[in-house]
């Protein structure tokens, strides 16, 4: 056991960071964060940490190189302060998509983060639902990747939809599909796409049958929807008869609310790894599910530590 359990949430999800609190029935711990006029981060805990199991809820969402130095910067003074142990709990991972060199004379910036986030003080990770599995091995520290599956399938199960059909928006999400569809005893359907360049992919054609079926796409990153809004036109083209969605991280930049909201798509389900409350009010598509508990329960089971391998489904 490492102590007093103590959570702190940085500014980039506070409602996040105080659903969980709320689960655990304890409260957050205080912390005083600023900017300097020209833009340098300024944080000082208001709590005693020497000794305690210290968590960080920190997601490095949009904007997304501010939330990742204001992660580095109280990680730093966590550990200054004597904390017997540092768990960084980011819901979601930016710069997890460049996890490969893939082209020449490029970074491999998710090695980079990891790194990063190491150095600054953190003693594991918890995450969930990284864009490749494999990121977990850039960590020299313990990780915990835990999976929004439970979540989006008791949402899915409450729509009720018959003859459903779940559909990959591409090759690699055909593991995270049929996983759902297998649960669900759905169908299974996979789009071709082809990547022209960055955020933007055209759909060549659909692997599955879903003529005169309900879809729902499963993704785990929607960030700019053009890659669903593409595949929502070919499977409509195709026969489908309704579209539904669903997706882990709702990084939903640029165009992607209004996208989606001209799209013919019944519903989006989205977690709340990330802030949602500003992109709710500009899209009535939009169903948050909250991933407070699995995050709540993981920092439970680490915290005394007990198994978490049963939430790793």
């Amino acid at each position: 056991m490492h102590g007093e359990l103590i959570i702190f949430g940085g500014r980039a999800h506070p409602t996040l960071a105080r659903e969980i609190s709320e689960y655990l029935n304890i409260p957050l711990g205080k912390v005083k964060c600023f900017n300097f006029s020209d833009g340098e981060i300024f944080c000082q805990l208001q709590e005693n940490v020497r000794g305690s199991d210290t968590y960080l809820i920190q997601p490095t969402s949009a904007p997304v190189n501010d939330n990742l130095v204001e992660l580095l910067v109280m990680l730093d003074a966590i550990k200054r302060s004597s904390a017997s142990r540092v768990t960084a709990v980011l819901p979601y991972y930016g710069y997890a998509r460049q996890d490969k060199k893939d082209a020449p004379r490029v970074p491999i910036t998710a090695k980079l983060v990891a790194d990063l986030i190491s150095q600054a003080g953190a003693d594991r990770i918890l995450t969930m639902d990284l864009h490749a599995t494999q990121i977990q091995a850039f960590f020299d520290k313990p990780v915990d990747h835990l999976f929004a599956a439970p979540v989006l399938l008791e949402a899915i199960r409450e729509l009720n939809i018959p003859d459903l059909v779940i559909v990959s928006p591409d090759a690699g999400g055909v593991e995270r599909a049929r996983a759902i569809a297998k649960r669900l005893n759905a169908g299974l359907a996979i789009v071709d796409k082809r990547r022209t360049a960055p955020n933007e992919a055209s759909v060549m054609h659909v692997i599955g049958e879903v003529e005169d079926r309900t879809v729902l796409i499963l993704d785990d990153i929607i960030d700019t929807a053009g890659t669903l809004t593409h595949t929502v036109d070919a499977l409509i083209a195709q026969g489908a008869r309704k579209v539904y969605a669903a997706g882990v991280h709702g990084v939903l930049s640029g165009p992607a609310l209004d996208r989606i909201e001209n799209a013919a798509i019944e519903q989006v389900l989205i977690t709340n790894t990330t802030p949602l409350e500003d992109k709710l009010k500009r899209c009535n598509k939009l169903k948050p599910l909250s991933v407070a508990p699995l995050l709540g329960e993981a920092i439970r089971r680490i915290h005394r530590n007990s198994s978490v391998s049963s939430l790793f489904v």
